[in-house]
């Protein structure tokens, strides 16, 4: 008599499927929030790393002209051939200043991630820096010879006031200053950078990093939106 092997292999259940699916899902839920909080922090050290080399473009500027990127130093550059048209109105306008005088070929050391950016394209002729290229805000009219702990460039502010936006970076600031340092500060609810205690970027008063001179507030000029 011959015998015959019946295959007993089976399937998955419609229910163990669904409980595989429901063991994914709740381990996906688990990870989003820390590969969030992680491309946050991602994000954060890029604003860093450009701040940092936009500093070192100012030194250089700061060398030739005697000041950072200003209202005076955008009549002095000889733009002819660039196709760049420099203004005195927003921190693309100012950061212009450095494409059209030669002091660098790239659009991306401009770009802090916020929700008013996009990746920069390079292109330099004409459309340089144009909306959402730059993601930082820029305190125009300043020089190394004022208070070396005033922020120079910041980032990711909103388009109104002294405010910044806390997501991007999970409530934190990047803050060039005229020293050199870049300062990650914390965002409180009030959507200010705090520097120690309850005092912040913008305080003003004699004991305050704008001292006697004050600030003035026309100085700060935000990037260009997208």
């Amino acid at each position: 008599m011959k015998l015959t092997q019946k295959n007993t292999l089976k399937g998955f259940t419609l229910v163990e499927l669904l409980v595989v699916i429901a063991i994914i899902a709740a381990l996906a839920a688990m990870a989003t929030p820390v590969i969030l909080k992680q491309k946050k922090k991602a994000d954060m050290t890029e604003a860093v790393n450009n701040a940092k080399q936009i500093f070192y473009l100012m030194i250089e500027f700061d060398g030739d002209f005697g000041e950072f990127p200003s209202d005076a130093s955008a009549a002095d550059i000889d733009t002819t051939g660039t196709g760049v048209t420099l203004g005195t109105s927003t921190s693309n306008d100012y950061f212009k200043q450095f494409i059209a005088g030669g002091y660098t070929k790239s659009e991306e050391i401009f770009y802090a991630k916020s929700t008013i950016t996009k990746k920069p394209d390079n292109v330099l002729k004409g459309d340089a820096l144009e909306a959402g290229e730059c993601g930082f805000a820029y305190v125009a009219n300043q020089s190394t010879s004022v208070n070396s702990g005033r922020p120079l460039v910041m980032a990711p502010m909103e388009e109104s006031g002294e405010f910044f936006n806390p997501d991007p970076y999970d409530n934190k600031a990047v803050v060039l200053r005229i020293d050199g340092s870049v300062k990650q500060l914390r965002v409180n609810q009030a959507k200010k950078a705090v520097l120690t205690g309850a005092d912040t970027l913008f305080d003003t008063g004699e004991d305050t990093v704008w001292g006697s001179d004050g600030y003035e507030s026309g100085n700060l000029k935000k990037a260009l939106p997208k």
